[in-house]
């Protein structure tokens, strides 16, 4: 429970559907103290507030839960060095992998519930010829998160209930109103909740191991074409903030770690047809025998695009589009889908 309209609705409908809940709120931050302003803006004193008052209105116990440690080690460590390693990470994949359906499920098991119960848009189903759970996507298209719950396994599908997969958003603000939730209108933050003020570079600056160098901006020849302020401050596809002068715009065509190089070209060099994911997990299947057609889409807010996907090894897809996609992006997820049901997914590798 986070304070939001979301995660009190799922909690008010899993209460009415008779189940025995307990109510847990995640702390992030060891200099976390529920203050304002926030360090972690998930934990701020209004939202433990709403919380706690949620809880007590549906008569369930209501916990915080400390993961300072594991948000630290999972969420932004992985975050600091996938930006390091010129790619543009999704930490809220890593929040929902390694906490919110890791974490969160051993504490399940210690307060002895069977199930996790968030506020995702997002549905699991039975499929009645392979008896598999199916992660589908939310009926409000618009607030859809099946793409960041891409990596959850047959077991933890079949532990997880999302009771707002059918809702859509006006409808849960509506449940929230009509029960006296006094976050009913909170308003919802768009941004990554350990960097609040938007300024990944400064933050990773502050927090990272090592040293991040001024490095060379070059056209897609090799050129130089003078220094750039550290591979931290770009991602594929990023036009504004260059400093660069040139007939036509300059877009972000790729970045190399190794070099400290970041490559930058004209618009038409962003477009790709090709790319490799490693880390993957396949949900309706154990494996992709055979070359499939399908959709996908390679950014959250992106509308799936028609590819064709086979699995090379163990640990790795290859997707090729029928189109070429603008600015595919390593660091980031695939994520494929056949109809409403999401198949898989795993980490941009290679692109081409």
């Amino acid at each position: 429970m986070s304070g939001g309209v979301d995660s009190s609705v799922a909690a008010l409908l899993a209460v009415g559907l008779g189940l025995d809940c307990a109510g847990t709120m995640m702390k992030l931050s060891p200099e976390d103290t529920f203050g304002e302003p926030p360090t972690n803006t998930c934990n701020s004193t209004s939202n433990l507030k709403d919380a706690k008052d949620i809880a007590k209105k549906l008569g369930i116990p209501f916990h915080i839960s400390d993961y300072t440690e594991e948000f630290r080690e999972q969420v932004i460590d992985r975050f600091i060095q996938v930006y390091q390693n010129g790619e543009t990470p999704n930490p809220c994949i890593y929040c929902n992998r390694y906490l919110k359906f890791d974490c969160l499920f051993k504490r399940a098991k210690e307060l002895d519930k069977q199930y996790i119960v968030t506020g995702h848009y997002a549905r699991v189903e039975v499929d009645a010829g392979s008896r598999r759970m199916n992660l589908k996507k939310g009926l409000d298209t618009t607030k859809d998160q099946s793409y960041v719950l891409y990596t959850l396994t047959q077991e933890k599908l079949s532990h997880t209930l999302f009771p707002l997969g059918g809702l859509t958003k006006t409808q849960v603000r509506q449940i929230a109103l009509e029960n006296g939730f006094t976050n009913a209108k909170k308003h919802e933050s768009q941004d990554i909740c350990f960097v609040p003020d938007g300024n990944y570079a400064d933050f990773i600056q502050k927090n990272a191991t090592r040293e991040i160098p001024e490095g060379r901006f070059v056209d897609i020849n090799g050129n130089n074409l003078g220094k750039n302020k550290g591979i931290i401050h770009y991602t594929v596809g990023q036009r504004r903030g260059l400093g660069l002068s040139a007939p036509e715009p300059l877009y972000v065509c790729s970045i190399d770690a190794k070099n400290n190089t970041v490559v930058v070209g004209p618009e038409s060099n962003l477009y790709a047809k090709r790319l490799v994911a490693r880390d993957i997990n396949l949900i309706p299947v154990d494996k992709l025998e055979n070359p499939i057609k399908t959709r996908a889409r390679i950014r959250y807010n992106q509308q799936e695009q028609p590819a064709t996907a086979w699995q090379t090894d163990e640990d790795t897809l290859q997707v090729e589009f029928e189109t070429p996609q603008k600015a595919i992006t390593k660091g980031q997820a695939v994520v494929l889908y056949d109809g409403d049901i999401v198949i898989g997914g795993g980490t941009i590798n290679e692109v081409f």
